[in-house]
């Protein structure tokens, strides 16, 4: 067998191993061995790094793909000094993803437009980053896809799908419909969780509102029992972000309408200047 054939027997037996980052990289890797004077073994240990990074990657990309993380909600588009101090010390640690190994949860809470959402995708990110798995979803929609579930006698399952995820993001507590059913299935969830696997929930509604939610105070108070043990807290207050962001394009285009007025406002004042030079 001569050493081209060697080689293509080689790329196929690597393949059949599943080892890409070997087929790959093994020639390259040969010849700056060889460069450098490896030793054998030096060199299988380059080549298994490389396809332990390359599996890391691929696995990352995976993930990334199937949170449903808002590509755009990242600590580099964060603005953390829109944060508290206490927040921003909370976010450092939720980022290294302790509180997924403990199967604890997150809350953040505050009023509409403050960045709770943009604040747990961002975490969301990192956690994918070290490894976790995670799924971002509005809560509503997600309690209907429980529900359909249910309907259909397959609750079961469809939770056992959920558990595949460290942590479940649910957006949005507060806008679930005050429906029995839909109470019913959210509760189930929170309880199947609870102390095995991570929940990040964000929500305008304070826990003495979450009654418009769970309807009666037994269920109410077993949920947020659930929720809050071993929890971390976020409360965000400040203005409104998107109040903000509307006030500024509000102002750049009343400054635009300055700089360049409509048509009819530009004739008139063309107008007056002739009428000014004819005096």
């Amino acid at each position: 067998m001569t050493d081209r054939d060697r080689g293509a027997e080689l790329k196929l037996l690597l393949r059949q191993l599943k080892l890409p980052g070997f087929a790959q990289h093994h020639l390259m890797m040969a010849v700056r061995a060889e460069r450098e004077g490896w030793s054998f073994g030096h060199y299988l240990y380059q080549l298994a790094e490389v396809e332990v990074e390359e599996r890391r990657s691929r696995r990352i990309r995976r993930h990334q793909q199937a949170s449903k993380l808002p590509p755009d909600k990242t600590l580099a588009t964060l603005e953390p000094e829109r944060l508290t101090p206490k927040v921003r010390r909370q976010l450092a640690a939720l980022c290294e993803g302790g509180f997924v190994e403990e199967g604890a949860n997150v809350l953040a809470f505050g009023l509409p437009g403050r960045g709770k959402t943009h604040l747990v995708c961002a975490v969301g990110h990192e956690l994918l980053l070290r490894g976790h798995t995670v799924l971002f979803t509005a809560t509503f929609r997600l309690v209907q896809r429980l529900l359909a579930a249910k309907r259909q006698l397959r609750l079961e399952q469809e939770l056992r799908q959920l558990d595949r995820f460290d942590v479940l993001i649910l957006d949005d507590l507060g806008y679930v419909q005050q429906d029995r059913d839909e109470m019913e299935v959210l509760f189930t969830l929170l309880a199947e969780r609870y102390e095995r696997k991570s929940v990040m929930i964000t929500s305008n509604l304070v826990f003495s509102q979450w009654d418009r939610i769970f309807k009666d105070p037994m269920t109410t108070a077993a949920a947020i029992d659930r929720v809050v043990h071993h929890a971390t807290i976020l409360e965000l207050s400040g203005p409104s972000f998107r109040g903000e962001v509307a006030q500024q394009r509000q102002d750049q285009e009343a400054a635009a309408d300055h700089d360049h007025p409509p048509s009819g406002q530009r004739l008139k004042a063309a107008e007056q200047e002739v009428a000014d030079v004819s005096r």
